[in-house]
């Protein structure tokens, strides 16, 4: 690596370096709390996936460049040389954890592995070592936001077609839009994921709800989260906020997707509008009596998975397990405290890696499969489409027996009329 090259990459490590980063930095004691906390290691066992041995590689570069000590004395402190070997070691590190935040409930300073992680994966992007797909998505999502008027004809078009199976859900009036798009005065803006599965089943909620509601042009899902990239997460974020205000809602409503519920709450502070995920309204909508559920569609034990994103790093615990209390009466937690519930072994962008990453995500979720084996339920559920897609190829490898279900599909299915 030449000196030009580190020097860009140090300076992109100084941005980092708020209070709370160096906080984190500095305060490790290596005191071993974390060791169990991380799945990947309870499930693999090697030294190198243990949080606090991801925290250190990022950690003894910084002593190196930022800390006296590191610069006159390197070997006193464990100081670390950015090299070709160090961002080897950062990507195994930042690309092996899946930003769960497990480990934060459990260690004594509240250290965020997660945070530490993104300095991690914002060198790799400085030095062009990332995962090259993930940039491709976030720039073709990007792209999307500065043409929406090339794509906006023809989207619309493919979401008429899928107006039938909304109806067939839920039965309409004549003459009313089963999916409203592009309403400018709506009490809530639908984000959606790619594809009829994230849409149909909560056009037939919102409708049954007598929701004043409007479907999103863009999709929900943030790669420039995913790949650790500020720059392009908030331009892929800021799509969404201008749709929001130019239609004038007075709220945001994230589809079933972990990574973007978390983007849009935490970073789109101050807006005119509330951010909710869509279990949330949902919850809302039972509670106020706008929907009804008949807890008849479905039998056989119940479970459900928190995906980590919604949950630990959200704060949505409790409306999941309302809902599912009115579809089944035999769920069982996987958990006593669903803040330690296991992470499924898919976020951070390895799912969207896709066969890439297929083999690691098996072996290093071991202790989730084990988690949902021991509940002995059919029917497993969760409100995340990295976790649905994660939690289906461990069922598949484990043979778990079990049918994972996403949450809006199961409230769609139980609408009574």
């Amino acid at each position: 690596m030449d000196q030009n090259t580190r020097n860009d990459l140090l300076q992109l490590f100084r941005e980092k370096l708020n209070s709370a980063m160096t906080y984190y930095l500095e305060t490790c004691t290596r005191c071993g709390i974390c060791t169990e906390a991380c799945h990947v290691y309870a499930s693999m066992g090697q030294v190198k996936h243990i949080s606090a041995y991801r925290h250190e590689i990022v950690r003894r570069i910084y002593k190196k460049y930022f800390k006296a000590r590191g610069k006159v004395w390197p070997s006193v402190g464990e100081a670390k040389e950015l090299n070709e070997t160090a961002l080897e070691e950062l990507y195994e590190s930042a690309y092996s954890c899946t930003g769960c935040r497990r480990c934060m409930v459990y260690c004594p300073f509240g250290i965020d592995t997660q945070m530490i992680m993104s300095i991690a994966k914002l060198l790799l992007i400085g030095a062009h070592s990332e995962p090259e797909i993930l940039t491709l998505l976030a720039d073709t999502s990007i792209e999307k936001g500065k043409s929406l008027d090339l794509f906006k004809e023809s989207f619309m078009e493919g979401v008429k077609k899928l107006e039938k199976d909304v109806v067939k859900k839920w039965k309409m009036e004549a003459g009313e839009t089963a999916i409203p798009m592009d309403v400018v005065g709506a009490d809530l803006l639908f984000v959606a994921l790619a594809g009829a599965h994230s849409i149909i089943p909560t056009a037939a909620v919102f409708n049954a709800a007598g929701e004043h509601w409007t479907l999103s042009f863009f999709e929900a899902v943030n790669f420039g989260a995913f790949v650790g990239d500020p720059t392009r997460t908030q331009l892929i974020l800021d799509r969404i906020l201008n749709e929001a205000k130019r239609l004038k809602v007075k709220e945001v409503c994230i589809c079933e997707c972990g990574t973007a519920f978390r983007v849009m709450k935490q970073l789109a502070a101050d807006q005119p509008f509330k951010v909710s995920s869509i279990t949330e309204v949902h919850a809302r909508y039972i509670k106020s009596g706008r929907i009804k559920l008949d807890p008849s569609k479905l039998n056989g034990p119940v479970t459900y998975h928190d995906p980590c994103q919604i949950a630990r790093n959200g704060g949505v615990f409790d409306e999941p397990r309302y809902i599912l209390k009115h579809l089944t009466n035999d769920f069982r937690e996987m958990s006593p405290e669903p803040k330690y519930n296991w992470c499924c072994g898919g976020g951070g962008g390895l799912v969207a890696l896709g066969e890439d990453t297929l083999d690691f995500r098996m072996k290093s979720a071991r202790v989730k499969a084990d988690q949902i084996k021991t509940t002995g339920v059919t029917t497993l559920v969760t409100a995340c489409e990295n976790c649905h897609t994660q939690l289906n190829n461990l069922n598949d490898h484990y043979q778990l027996g079990v049918n994972v279900k996403f949450l809006t599909s199961m409230v769609a299915d139980a609408l009574m009329q």
